[in-house]
């Protein structure tokens, strides 16, 4: 997390009129280029946010509902469970569907994912932060956190995920955990290749 680039920070810009403009270069760039993160949401897009006060008010808005200290979630550990990952589950399932459409992702279940890192064996193997652990279909990114959960060292973790919004998901879920920073950088690459 770089310095200046946190929740807190944001909390300052509510109210500002360019609010959008200051989210997108003073928290949203140093989040990406210190994490190597691309396809990065607007905050200045007027298209979709509205212009003007429109835009100020939407984006205060917005931030005072995340200050709500109902919604943090800092102090909370769910045993390694893919929080974002689930919500984003969920919310696919409940709402794409009853939409009428289908983005045809099926996502696996955190007990399974904890079952099929604990048959791997990683954890009686002998690993380094040298050891890649890959997943060519990774979603979110639940699979690869518990089989780097069962590793008994830090493991280097890669993934591909074609949709570019699931992509994302999973950056942020290599993000949160803290990953040691002794390991090769975490690559999440989005595949635009239509099969």
């Amino acid at each position: 997390m770089p310095e200046g680039a946190s929740f807190q920070d944001m909390i300052a810009f509510k109210g500002k009129d360019h609010i959008g403009d200051l989210i997108n270069k003073r928290i949203l760039a140093p989040l990406a280029e210190a994490n190597h993160l691309s396809n990065m949401p607007d905050f200045n897009d007027a298209t979709k946010l509205g212009s003007g006060k429109e835009m100020v008010d939407r984006l205060t808005d917005l931030i005072a509902i995340f200050e709500n200290p109902a919604l943090d979630f800092s102090k909370n550990r769910a045993d390694g469970d893919d929080i974002l990952g689930d919500a984003y589950e969920y919310l696919m399932r409940n709402f794409s569907t009853e939409s009428g459409k289908s983005k045809g992702q099926f996502y696996t279940p955190a007990e399974v994912s904890r079952v099929i890192a604990q048959i791997l064996g990683i954890r009686e193997a002998e690993t380094s932060p040298t050891t890649t652990v890959y997943d060519p279909t990774c979603g979110s990114g639940s699979l690869l956190l518990k089989v780097a959960d069962e590793a008994n060292t830090k493991v280097s973790l890669y993934g591909q995920e074609k949709d570019g919004t699931t992509s994302g998901l999973a950056r942020m879920n290599m993000i949160l955990p803290k990953m040691s920073p002794e390991c090769p950088r975490h690559i999440f690459r989005q595949d635009t290749h239509q099969n």
